[in-house]
């Protein structure tokens, strides 16, 4: 999908959203993205491996997982320029531009070979972009369409808050709307069907007394 095709309504919204959150996302949201670092550690990179993130955002996550991973070839997606334009930012002041790829595109519908001139990837990820993106499931099918055999999908998002106190959860609905951002309550039942569509194993975990869930679904060698 070229740049021209990407679906304008989304990506003008995101742009507009974070012309200017993007210069304090990273200092803000580290205080209620929860499960990134514990999705980044799991990823568990072959040598030589390659990864992708989509809606990398600011470059935060691929930073974190270029440095786990010395030896991975690392590429990130996202449909808002003002977001790639702070990650390019990020990743030349990291001395990572060398080793990192990124890309403008729908991450329900993309072509990594036109994109980044790679078939298929070792991981790919999502951290908190499924509950902003408008058709969703669509992205868990193209993730995982674009994997290799024996790779596997991690996704890390808002869970439903199952354990927490109901004012808690409506505070945090009510702050997460003013971003255009809604927890997906069927997201396991996704997960699950994808899994057993493509005949892939899952691993579902619920963090923080349910504030977080983080899923690895992995693809059959």
């Amino acid at each position: 999908m070229s740049t021209t095709d990407l679906p304008a309504s989304h990506a003008e919204l995101m742009d507009g959203v974070y012309r200017w959150q993007r210069h304090i996302y990273d200092l803000t949201r580290k205080y209620y993205l929860l499960g990134r670092d514990q999705l980044i550690a799991g990823l568990d990179v072959p040598a030589g491996g390659t990864v992708l993130e989509l809606g990398c955002g600011t470059g935060r996550n691929i930073i974190l997982a270029a440095r786990r991973y010395p030896g991975a070839r690392l590429f990130g997606l996202d449909i808002s320029a003002e977001m790639l334009e702070t990650a390019t930012a990020a990743l030349a002041r990291e001395g990572l531009s060398g080793r990192v790829t990124l890309a403008r595109g729908d991450a329900t519908n993309f072509d990594a070979k036109a994109l980044f001139g790679v078939e298929s990837f070792d991981r790919v990820f999502v951290s908190y972009s499924l509950s902003m993106i408008p058709g969703w499931e669509k992205t868990v099918s193209a993730a995982l369409a674009a994997l290799s055999p024996g790779g596997s999908l991690h996704v890390v998002d808002f869970g439903q808050q199952e354990a927490l106190p109901s004012w808690f959860r409506k505070l945090l609905r009510g702050w997460l709307k003013k971003f255009h951002v809604e927890p997906r309550e069927v997201l396991r039942d996704v997960l699950e069907s994808e899994s057993a569509r493509v005949g892939a194993s899952l691993r579902f975990r619920t963090l923080y007394r349910g504030y977080s869930w983080l899923a690895v679904i992995k693809i059959a060698i």
